[in-house]
């Protein structure tokens, strides 16, 4: 056998042996009246472990090409070779050939812990459901007549919900914009995958902040895109470092999360947003902000935007309830020029053909009521409690064990460990504990770092998970 694994790719190399035996049963190496080699033979012909040959033997036997049978070893599956030549799809292999990527392991993980298991739950980036302003919203369900059409609706989103968001928009986040020059959303995550997928294309350099959630998100890498990063400190990014990135790599797109950054909680200040959009005008690169924390300043500070500093048209503004009001909603909203507003709205129609009117309805009523206000309000100050709490617990529980800035809005903290750790065995310790939360390493290049997210759980629940979460680094 002149065939031998590629030790430096990234495929596993399970798969690539599987792969090499599939195309030596097609072409007949592998001759379909003798049992394929054993397990044995192969791990010394190929210097490689049993247990690897035996990975690939199960792949081949789940897709109907092998069968392997006791006393008389593994053998070709001569259904294959029959009149009706049937076969089941290597289902493994169109799952790995898709051009959409999947999520990192480790995020995958998260996700489903926090779903399957009854963890305290420090990771997801919602609100419980308390914070929900479900009397608000069942008053318009219950006493308002629903008034609209149930067929398809204008292809940039409903226009009354489009002209209601021109003055919400004005109004809290001092953005002067046209109804026409708005894009509604499936959230703010539709709104980014339309963005990267239509206005980028493979080859193209882009910064984004290091750590940030964008950070691990595989749609850069799915359409070929170039990352670069730019460290956030304690006030945001530096625009000298931007400069000397787009001097390097001629970047395209600048992508940011301004206000109570996640993970940081961070604000980026008003002259180093002012040098932002000096850059972007200068060299023509477009600035994509992305802001869903912005109203939750727990001082109740009014912001500028970038947004609404933007005089020339640079800015992609994106926002959303997601984070405010309501998750499942699936409400948000792009802002920018009208010829790109067309462009994405083009591409949102080949994916879900618009947005659910129904929804559009009850988020209208809503931002239209004098009940936003007070909701705005009392989840400010539900976020600050929680906020102090999870500070309190950290102090009390770990004391000199981490370093972190006190966030002054937003639903995340940043938290370095001062002393090194197996970031995946302090994970799995916290989750045998009941307590999951998101490593550093998925939001950013730095280690021993950790975000936890204050607004899922209630404050007794945040003390007992760091608590729990102190326990686990205690262990190690």
């Amino acid at each position: 056998m002149d065939w031998k694994p590629d030790r430096q790719a990234a495929k596993a190399i399970y798969k690539q042996l599987a792969e090499y035996i599939e195309n030596g049963i097609a072409n007949g190496i592998f001759p379909s009246d003798k049992p394929l080699p054993s397990e044995r033979y192969l791990a010394k012909e190929f210097n490689i472990n049993r247990s690897t040959v035996a990975a690939a033997y199960a792949e081949l036997e789940s897709s109907g090409l092998i069968q392997r049978n006791r006393g008389s070893g593994t053998t070709i599956n001569k259904d294959i070779w029959g009149m009706t030549k049937r076969r089941v799809p290597s289902w493994n292999r169109y799952i790995e050939a898709g051009s959409f990527l999947p999520n990192q392991p480790v995020t995958q993980r998260i996700r489903k812990e926090a779903v399957e298991h009854n963890l305290i739950n420090l990771a997801s980036g919602e609100l419980s459901e308390d914070l929900f302003p479900l009397e608000f919203l069942r008053e318009i369900t219950s006493t308002r007549s629903f008034i609209g059409s149930l067929g398809y609706d204008h292809p940039y989103g409903n226009a009354i919900l489009r002209e209601t968001i021109t003055k919400h928009v004005k109004e809290y986040r001092k953005i002067e914009t046209s109804s026409s020059s708005i894009l509604i959303t499936s959230g703010a995550q539709q709104a980014l995958h339309l963005i990267v997928q239509c206005l980028l294309k493979p080859g193209d350099a882009v910064a984004l902040e290091d750590p940030s959630y964008n950070f691990n998100l595989p749609i850069f890498k799915s359409a070929g895109i170039k990352t670069h990063f730019l460290t956030v400190g304690k006030d945001g990014i530096n625009p000298d470092d931007l400069l000397s990135l787009h001097q390097k790599h001629r970047i395209r797109m600048i992508f940011l999360n301004p206000f109570y950054q996640n993970p940081t909680g961070t604000v980026l200040n008003k002259e180093k947003r002012k040098g932002i959009l000096d850059i972007s005008s200068k060299y023509g690169i477009p600035v994509v902000e992305d802001d869903p924390y912005s109203l939750t300043s727990f001082a109740g500070e009014d912001v500028s935007t970038l947004k609404s500093m933007d005089i020339h048209g640079n800015v992609l503004y994106i926002s959303s309830l997601s984070k405010i009001v309501a998750s499942g909603l699936r409400i948000g909203w792009i802002i920018g020029p009208k010829p790109v507003i067309e462009r994405l709205s083009d591409a949102k129609q080949q994916i879900d053909y618009g947005h659910a009117f129904f929804n559009q309805w009850i988020a209208n009523d809503f931002l239209q009521s004098e009940n936003f206000y007070s909701h705005m309000e009392r989840l400010a100050g539900a976020l600050e409690g929680r906020r102090n709490q999870i500070v309190s617990s950290l102090k009390h529980y770990l004391k000199n064990d981490v370093e972190f800035s006190i966030p002054q809005g937003g639903i995340h903290i940043w938290c370095k460990l001062k002393r090194d750790f197996n970031e995946m065995q302090l994970l799995e310790e916290s989750i045998k504990r009941g307590v999951i939360y998101v490593p550093g390493s998925t939001m950013g290049s730095k280690k021993n770092f950790v975000r936890f997210t204050f607004s899922r759980e209630k404050e007794q629940s945040i003390n007992e998970g760091i608590r729990r979460f102190a326990e686990a680094i205690h262990s190690l």
